[in-house]
């Protein structure tokens, strides 16, 4: 994961837009817990510096 991070880092991204979590199939209500938290989080982030260099 730190590798991949790395990468995002080297490529002028910002590594926070990477997330590693793990649930079972079972575990309906975290996954929804999870997705969420994490698209709050990248909504605050904003677009994507590579979004933003393709316009």
């Amino acid at each position: 994961m730190e590798y991949l991070k790395d990468v995002l880092k080297s490529a002028g991204i910002e590594p926070e837009r990477l997330r590693m979590e793990f649930c079972s199939s079972a575990e309906g209500q975290k996954f929804q817990e999870i997705a969420t938290d994490f698209h709050e989080h990248i909504k605050k982030m904003g677009p994507s510096p590579l979004k933003e260099s393709s316009s």
